[in-house]
């Protein structure tokens, strides 16, 4: 018993030094890259379409008074994707013919509605009408390619649109492509061997993140309206971070992933864990688009009920605090700051702001950890399937092979594999505690936030990260995670850029069902400090 006991210590012990091992040589790795590596300049055309610029909540506007044709805007969004692309190497398929015959449609409705009434009842029911869109490959648009990043699925089409897809279009929505998505979306880096790199928007020598590199990278430099993505541990808020734009996490279970590949049917949890959510340059377009995700969730949002600023209490943390936060990278002070101008601000109107200590979140990486090991019925990029794991020695072999680029699989989703089938070096009675511990966060955090409560802290310790230096960094992700896990609502919001000019940022946590405030305060910051800015100066024409 005791030798079991000193095991299990033992194993605790390996994941806490690995971790330690990760965080400093990710450190080191960045400050080098830093230095050393100067900065791309984005290669592609400035905005010079003065539509490029404009909210969904503007478009739509003008689309109902007849100001802006769907025509117009499509083909103005088809320009731009196609200016930008061979720089970022962002769109896996796109369907540009179809989308000019779908507004061509659109223009034909809002025609025949004669008077305002008629056009205001229109966009009632077709809230998005005429309004181009892009969606992640792994989300499932119908006839499109769902790859999702692998080789052995090479020709694979979506046989449907997925769930929130299929809402968007209902909702008059137009989409132009589906966008790039690293292997299974099991990396937070969008390079793969079907498809290569993608790149961020700011720095071409820098990653975009993931999973939903794609739609950040397209959202970054203007080349779509709104994009849908997922998240399953940060992979909305993480591109929408390095790539300077807004990205949402809906409450667990609010958004259908019905669609999204990959999808587990067999596990009750996974809606919990994986959301389908929005990743736009405008803050203030996020409500809309939220409430037609929720579809039939949508009541829980309770978007009409405001609530004024002054009546929300904001809580903030730096990072973890004690040994988690030794073991854990430090936060670049840039992003530290940005936290801070953003209380400040909110000081000064007359909200209530404390600084919260993390000490209840000591145990973040295992708990985050366990519940991503937890999902059951998620496929083996190897086998492709769920109910066949491959060998361990197989596993091994190919992550080598990986390493050195001969293998039909990528290093990052083979590692995390790899960690699924060792059970992140943790034993089975740990990992129930652990599962345990959850539940208390859950409710200590709901109880502290309530439905007036949010929480700002750190999306993630640093700017975009240099290639292939995913896996060194990490013990970063926690932070994202957590929230994933525990299930409550997180939006990054941007907030300017780091001395390299890289956008930085920071997140905004809610109890769940709460999403409401995250957008608010994501509205507000956006007021405040002027939200998305283009990585090149506009040269608009007359």
């Amino acid at each position: 018993m005791r030798k079991l006991k000193n095991l299990k210590r033992t194993m605790e012990l390996l994941l806490r030094i690995l971790a330690l091992i990760l965080s400093y040589l990710g450190l080191v790795i960045n400050k080098v890259l830093d230095f050393v590596q100067t900065r791309t300049v984005p290669d592609y055309p400035s905005i010079r379409n003065p539509i490029l610029l404009k909210s969904v909540i503007e478009l739509v506007t003008e689309l109902r008074r007849g100001e802006l044709t769907s025509d117009e805007l499509v083909r103005a969004y088809i320009a731009r994707v196609r200016e930008v692309n061979p720089s970022l190497n962002a769109v896996i398929e796109e369907r540009f013919e179809t989308a000019l015959r779908e507004a061509k449609h659109a223009d034909e409705l809002i025609a025949k509605a004669s008077t305002e009434f008629d056009r205001l009842a229109l966009f009632t029911r077709y809230s998005l009408l005429g309004i181009p869109f892009t969606v992640k490959e792994s989300c499932a648009l119908k006839g499109l390619s769902y790859e999702v990043g692998s080789v052995v699925r090479k020709g694979m089409k979506a046989p449907r649109d997925g769930d929130v897809v299929e809402l968007m279009r209902a909702a008059g929505g137009i989409p132009l492509l589906v966008s790039a998505t690293p292997e299974f979306c099991m990396s937070y880096e969008t390079n793969t061997v079907a498809n290569g790199r993608c790149r961020n928007p700011y720095d071409l020598a820098r990653s975009p993140a993931g999973s939903s590199g794609g739609e950040a990278a397209l959202n970054g430099c203007g080349a779509t309206t709104f994009g849908i993505g997922s998240d399953i541990s940060g992979s909305i808020r993480l591109p929408a971070m390095f790539c300077g734009v807004y990205g949402h996490k809906p409450t667990g279970g609010l958004t259908s992933v019905k669609g999204h590949f990959p999808y587990s049917a067999i596990d009750d949890k996974f809606p919990n864990i994986l959301q389908v959510g929005p990743i736009t340059r405008f803050a203030r377009d996020m409500p809309l688009l939220l409430e037609i995700m929720a579809g039939d969730n949508k009541h829980k949002l309770n978007m009409s009920e405001q609530v004024a600023l002054k009546d929300i209490k904001i809580h903030y943390a730096y990072g973890f605090s004690g040994l988690n936060g030794f073991t854990h990278p430090m936060v670049d002070t840039d992003i530290e700051n940005c936290i801070a101008r953003a209380v400040k601000y909110f000081a000064n109107a007359g909200v209530n702001c404390k600084q919260l200590n993390l000490d209840f979140l000591s145990n973040s990486m295992e708990i985050a950890l366990v519940g991503l090991l937890d999902i059951k019925g998620l496929p083996s990029i190897v086998t492709q399937q769920a109910h066949r794991a491959p060998h361990m020695r197989l596993l091994i072999v190919e992550l080598f092979n990986a390493i050195i680029n001969h293998s039909l699989f990528t290093k990052e989703a083979l590692f995390l594999e790899l960690m699924q089938r060792v059970n992140g070096f943790m034993s089975v009675d740990n990992m129930e505690q652990y599962r345990e511990e959850a539940l208390q966060i859950k409710e200590h955090l709901s109880n502290l936030l309530g439905d007036r409560g949010v929480l700002f802290l750190p999306t993630f310790h640093t700017s975009a990260l240099g290639i292939h230096t995913s896996l060194v960094n990490i013990t970063g992700i926690d932070n994202l995670l957590i929230f994933n896990v525990l299930g409550f609502p997180a939006t990054h919001v941007t907030m300017g850029y780091n001395f390299r000019g890289m956008p930085i940022g920071f997140q905004v946590v809610a109890a769940p069902f709460q999403d409401k405030l995250c957008l608010q305060i994501a509205a507000e910051l956006e007021r405040a400090f002027q939200g998305w800015a283009p990585p090149k100066r506009h040269q608009l024409s007359n």
